[in-house]
This record gives C-alpha cells, sequence and structure tokens, in this order.
C-alpha cells in the first residue's frame, strides 16, 4: 500500500455508504455522478490503497472535480474526512500518471519564490488589461490549455499592476504600549487581484491599536496542496514556519479565509518531521482571520460610524466548515450602528470559485454560482460581504452577470469606511 494511501485507508473505511452526502454535494446536485459524490470517492481510494483498483485517466475528472468545501463532511454521521482522500487520491494520481510541467513550474519554481512570481503576474496582468488575452480568446487560443479557460478569462475585468506589497514595502505601524503585536500574513489573492483589501485589512488593524509588521512569507502552500503536490506544499509551509517563528508575534493575521485554514492544519502537513510539527503546533494558535481578531481583541471597544445598509454575509468554506469561524463576522456586523444585517440563505453554501476551479471547471462552477446569486437576489441586500478572495471575485462575477446592483466587498474594507 502506498504511504499516501495508508495514511487516509483508516479514515476512509469509516465510510459507510449511506448517501447522505449527496444531497450536500454542490457538484453531485449539478452531474448525478456518482462518482463525483463523497461515498465515490472512498470507495475508489479505498480500492486503489487495497490494490483492487488501478489508477488511470477516468479517475481524473471525478477526483479534480471535488470543490473540497466540507458540505459532505458536515453532513456524515460519522464525519469521514472525504476532503483528505480526495487530496490522497489527487497526490496518488500525480505520482503514477505525472504532473503537468506547467502545475510544477508554479508549484515549485513560482509561488515559493514571491518577486519572481510578481513578475509573471505582471505579465498576465498586461496581457489581461491590454487585450491580449481577449485576442487569445478570440483565436480559441486559451482552450487549447483547457476547454473552459478562453471563457473563464472574463472572470476578473482588470488586473492591478502594482501589488501591496509594493505599495507598503516593509511598512510596521509605530510600537504601541500594550498593544497585541501581529504578524499580517499577505495571501496571494489579495495581493496580486485585490490588494486595496490589505491596504484596508492593515489600515484597520492599525487603527483598532495593534502593532502591525508584514511579514515577508510567501504562498501559504494550499494551491499546492489542494492538486495533491504535498512535496510543494511543506516546502512553501517549512519556508513560512520559519518566517513567522522569527517574528515571534502575538497573533498572525490574515484577512484571506483559505490562508488562515491552511497554516493552522500545517501540522498534519508535518506528521513525519517532529521539529517541524511542533513549530507548526505552537503558531496554529496564533493564527486569527480578520474577523476573529477583531471580535476577540477588540469586542465592545471599537468604534465605527453608523451605516445605513442592508449587508449580507457569504461563509467561505474555509472559514465556516475548516476552521467553524461563524458567529465571529456577524457579530462584527450586528455591531455596526444603523446597519440592518440580513442572515443569507445557504450562506454556508459554496459559490464555485474553489482556488482555481472556476477556471478549470468554468461550466460546473458557474451552475454553482448561479444557485448563490439567485440566494442573493431574493434577498435584495446591498451589499453582500466575505472573507476570501476567491469568495469575492467570484461573487462579483457573479452579480454582474445577473446584472444586481449589489456590491460585493470584504469585511475589512468595510471597517474602514467606518472607523
Amino acid at each position: 500500500m502506498e504511504e499516501t494511501l495508508k495514511a487516509v485507508y483508516d479514515e476512509v473505511s469509516k465510510c459507510n455508504r449511506c448517501g447522505f452526502c449527496q444531497a450536500h454535494c454542490p457538484i453531485f446536485d449539478i452531474t448525478g455522478d456518482e462518482r463525483n459524490v463523497a461515498r465515490g470517492h472512498n470507495v475508489h481510494v479505498r480500492k486503489l490503497a487495497e490494490g483492487s483498483l488501478q489508477m488511470g485517466e477516468d479517475f481524473k475528472d471525478p477526483l479534480f472535480e471535488c470543490l473540497l468545501c466540507k458540505a459532505c463532511v458536515a453532513n456524515c454521521f460519522p464525519a469521514v474526512r472525504t476532503d483528505k482522500s480526495v487530496i490522497a487520491g489527487r497526490a496518488e494520481y500525480l505520482k503514477r500518471m505525472g504532473q503537468p510541467k506547467i502545475m510544477h513550474f508554479l508549484f515549485h519554481r513560482l509561488l515559493p519564490e514571491p518577486e519572481r512570481l510578481s513578475f509573471y503576474v505582471r505579465l498576465a496582468a498586461w496581457g489581461k488589461n491590454y487585450g491580449v488575452a481577449k485576442l487569445a480568446r478570440a483565436m480559441g487560443i486559451l482552450s487549447w490549455f483547457r476547454k473552459d479557460l478562453d471563457k473563464a478569462e472574463g472572470i476578473v475585468e482588470k488586473l492591478p499592476t502594482s501589488f501591496f506589497r509594493e505599495r507598503v514595502g516593509r511598512r510596521k505601524t509605530h510600537s504601541k504600549k500594550g498593544a497585541p503585536r501581529v504578524a499580517y500574513f499577505v495571501g496571494c489573492g489579495f495581493n496580486f487581484v485585490l490588494p486595496q483589501v490589505s491596504e484596508a485589512t492593515t489600515e484597520v488593524l492599525d487603527k483598532a491599536g495593534a502593532e502591525v509588521q508584514i511579514a515577508d512569507n510567501c504562498c501559504c502552500g494550499l494551491p499546492a496542496y489542494g492538486y495533491g503536490d504535498l512535496e510543494a506544499a511543506r516546502k512553501m509551509a517549512a519556508k513560512n514556519l520559519e518566517t513567522l517563528e522569527k517574528m515571534n508575534a502575538d497573533a498572525v493575521v490574515t484577512e484571506c479565509g483559505s490562508c488562515s485554514a491552511f497554516l493552522k492544519d500545517y501540522p498534519e502537513l508535518f506528521e513525519d518531521d517532529p521539529s517541524k510539527r511542533e513549530i507548526a503546533r505552537r503558531l496554529a494558535p496564533k493564527v486569527l482571520g480578520f474577523s476573529e481578531f477583531m471580535q476577540s481583541r477588540f469586542a465592545g471597544s471599537f468604534p465605527v460610524k453608523n451605516l445605513s445598509a442592508r449587508v449580507t454575509y457569504h461563509d467561505p468554506c474555509h472559514m465556516s466548515r475548516y476552521q467553524k469561524v461563524i458567529q465571529e463576522p456577524r457579530a462584527l456586523l450586528k455591531r455596526v450602528p444603523g446597519l440592518n444585517y440580513l442572515e443569507l440563505p445557504e450562506a454556508d453554501r459554496c459559490c464555485g470559485a474553489a482556488g482555481s476551479y472556476n477556471l478549470m471547471h468554468y461550466e460546473q462552477s458557474m451552475k454553482v454560482l448561479d444557485r448563490k446569486v439567485e440566494m442573493v437576489k431574493k434577498m435584495g441586500a446591498d451589499i453582500l460581504t466575505t472573507e476570501c478572495p476567491g469568495c469575492i471575485i467570484q461573487l462579483r462575477y457573479g452579480v454582474r452577470r445577473a446584472g444586481l446592483g449589489t456590491r460585493v466587498a470584504h469585511l475589512s474594507e468595510l471597517f474602514r469606511e467606518m472607523i
């Protein structure tokens, strides 16, 4: 039995194939394909581990079409970690079937090196903003890479050419007596695509009384992990552990729900490396999302201006199901005078972004998104807020497609306007 599959064998063996996962899986809801639902994944991985099933190309779509949203886990009586079994299956697929060169380049050469990554993202931004991507789409060039990629090119309207790190440098706020020392972990999505959110977050943290230092981190490693490249994920995690440990901060704060979730899970990456696992264990309790930090450290003492608007909140999967951070953002919003908070139906249902899922599986992603946007439309809210870059980009695209006037913003952007 391969080590990767052996690590999840006991977990997949807990699946009794009851089928309760079917009603909660966004992808099964679209495809009706048993291979896309949790019990299908667990049966496949178990048989692969036992050697009664051979890995082949027919495994690719079911394995990589999973959103990793953990809706199945939340509604599973034995709480089978299907997300872990899917990751193990993807890792085994890459090992046996090979990893695309472009994926290896991204995970091993770009994401671990922020400066090199910045160069390539700037090239992409130039191409996007000056019409090269539109030309490629018109000529069908993007579809050469993947059939849906030419359609997905329009998800982001425009890319910034100056990034958050360049705008702030290594800025550190002035020392404040008794203030919590915060290491701000810069997520790739906010740094490169939504730098104004990072600016809002650091400004709010500063004005709330925290002493903020920008961490010199690389990608958290979640994209590589999500695609089954565990080696690349561990390398990036090890690099970040070294950086964050040296900072010796009271808290590690990021407004990216995916980053905070994965940083908290670093101990699981180093089960075979006791020294790094111990560092990761010390770090995990310090990691807090924006709403977690604001609600826990400044509850009842953070002044905000009156906001006259109808606001609702979308739960990113990595906040609600991975970290159980559900009440904190709602508590913050409900503290704002004049705000009319409306609870979004199916607030914790995946919006279909799932990292790069909307790029690689555009049609399925849009079907998941349409259901989410329909709920937003029924609410009639002025503002839809959330805590994930992928969700923000996806939801903005959804409201544009639907012709809604709803503003989509990160929670920190709202609080910057109110302080």
